[in-house]
């Protein structure tokens, strides 16, 4: 049964979406524009960023900012010139065109990390796509979506869009998430597992993000010092929410004391055996549960509650836990959420490789892994052997969600294809977004030879 307060916003999104359905792609592209201009301009996004952290204290308010501005940027450069309206590919040669159709209404589960990004980076694509879109967000960050909404809306209005094409559900939570679900024409999930789950089980078609944190081999050829500042940076942005954030390091045992060197000349603070435990029990109690009231903090803080004393508490990036043995698991080689980041050595390159895979099988299949090398044939060893969607090379694997330095395109939702139970295997942009109408006419027969295709066959195994 979905309620009246559901039905109603989606009947508003519906009325919305007929409206902008048969547009032009340049009132399309007004729109779309008007919306990323009002959330990239500074007053907005500082507001929202501010918002977000107050209401949710995760992340970091100047890295939440930060964050909004180069995705939305990222996202209109991606979107700029593209066509979603009208006919999209014309093959005469096969007698086939493609027009581009939009799904209708999207409902939307958005997290608690990086609310407001979240929010308008996916509202753009689906904007740009024609079709309405109905966020349901975590309830820790439902001011700070609301905000958000508001001011697209706002854009809307500005350019003589509907309002109603961007909403979100007032009082949210598990049960309007899944009758929003239900409703809706398409579901798009980025949050925990349970989001994800329940939107597959919606019986409404889903895309779903997967769990990230990943895992790194730096090994004996990389650059050191580079690996170490991008690693860092990395494992600390945004107090190390995101899901792309580094979370595991492997490290060759010849170059392991260096590059522990290199990572605490960039504020990483080596913990030693006593304070890796007080960590682990800080965040994980019961030895096996993320403490969700511990993540998302910064380090000095962490240190604090965990009884670390550090030198220099607010130049501490990224706290560095050891780990003796990547080969069992164990609760520091799993999900974070935290500014917090486990070292490990290996001795040869296989090894290494296999211990990825292992560590991505208990946490973030499908997600994403990285390499710091200079050799090529280690990189494409990497890629073909692990099930991955993303491997980030001599890079900081924050580039996953899109990057100005590589062609990954900008997205919010990072799905993890089937390893991770999700059904895109790789970044969800407006590609995503769209149904498409295949207009066929008769051509010239074109029967192919028999010898052509089974020539080879029946030489080989002659009748």
């Amino acid at each position: 049964m979905i309620s009246e307060v559901v039905q109603e916003t989606v009947r508003r999104a519906r009325a919305a979406q007929s409206e902008v359905a048969f547009w032009s792609q340049e009132r399309v592209d007004e729109a779309v524009v008007a919306v990323g201009w009002h959330c990239y301009r500074e007053d907005n996004a500082r507001q929202l960023a501010t918002l977000g952290h107050e209401e949710t204290r995760l992340g970091d308010p100047e890295h939440l900012y930060l964050m909004q501005r180069r995705r939305v940027l990222g996202v209109l450069r991606d979107l700029h010139g593209v066509r979603t309206v009208g006919l999209v590919e014309d093959l005469p040669e096969l007698g086939l065109q493609r027009i581009a159709k939009p799904l209708g209404v999207i409902a939307a589960a958005s997290p608690a990390t990086a609310p407001s990004p979240g929010i308008v980076c996916n509202a753009l694509p689906m904007l740009k796509t024609r079709n309405a879109v109905v966020f349901s967000p975590n309830p820790r960050a439902r001011s700070a979506s609301l905000a958000t909404v508001g001011i697209m809306r706002a854009a809307l209005a500005a350019v003589g869009a509907p309002v109603d094409l961007v909403q979100c559900l007032e009082e949210p939570g598990r049960a309007q998430a899944e009758e929003l679900m239900a409703a809706a024409d398409y579901v798009v999930a980025v949050g925990g597992a349970g989001t994800v789950r329940r939107a597959y089980l919606s019986g409404t078609p889903a895309i779903g993000a997967g769990v990230g944190n990943a895992t790194v081999i730096v090994d004996e050829t990389a650059d050191l010092a580079s690996a170490a500042e991008l690693i860092a940076s990395g494992a600390g942005f945004n107090n190390g929410t995101s899901c792309s954030s580094e979370s595991n390091v492997l490290v060759h045992h010849e170059v392991a004391d260096r590059f522990r060197a290199e990572l605490a000349g960039r504020g990483a603070h080596l913990c030693d055996d006593g304070e890796a435990r007080a960590l682990r029990t800080l965040l994980w109690p019961d030895d096996r549960t993320l403490n969700r009231d511990a993540i998302g903090r910064t380090p000095a803080e962490l240190a604090r509650e965990a009884g670390i004393r550090l030198e220099e508490p607010d130049k501490v990036t990224v706290l560095v836990l050891p780990c003796a043995d990547p080969e069992r698991d164990s609760p520091v080689l799993r999900e974070k959420i935290s500014p917090l980041l486990t070292v490990a050595t290996y001795r040869d390159f296989d090894e290494a490789v296999r211990l990825v895979g292992s560590i991505l099988h208990r946490c973030g299949r499908g997600h994403s892994c990285g390499i710091h090398s200079s050799r090529d044939d280690r990189v494409r060893r990497l890629a073909e052997q692990i099930e991955t969607c993303r491997v980030a090379v001599n890079q900081s694997t924050m580039s996953n969600t899109g990057s100005f330095d590589n062609g990954v395109p900008f997205t919010t939702t990072l799905s993890s294809g089937s390893w991770g139970g999700g059904s895109v295997s790789g970044n969800v942009t407006w590609r995503h977004f769209l149904n498409h109408t295949t207009v066929s006419r008769p051509i010239a027969p074109a029967v192919p030879d028999e010898r052509m295709i089974f020539g080879a066959h029946w030489e080989r195994y002659p009748a």
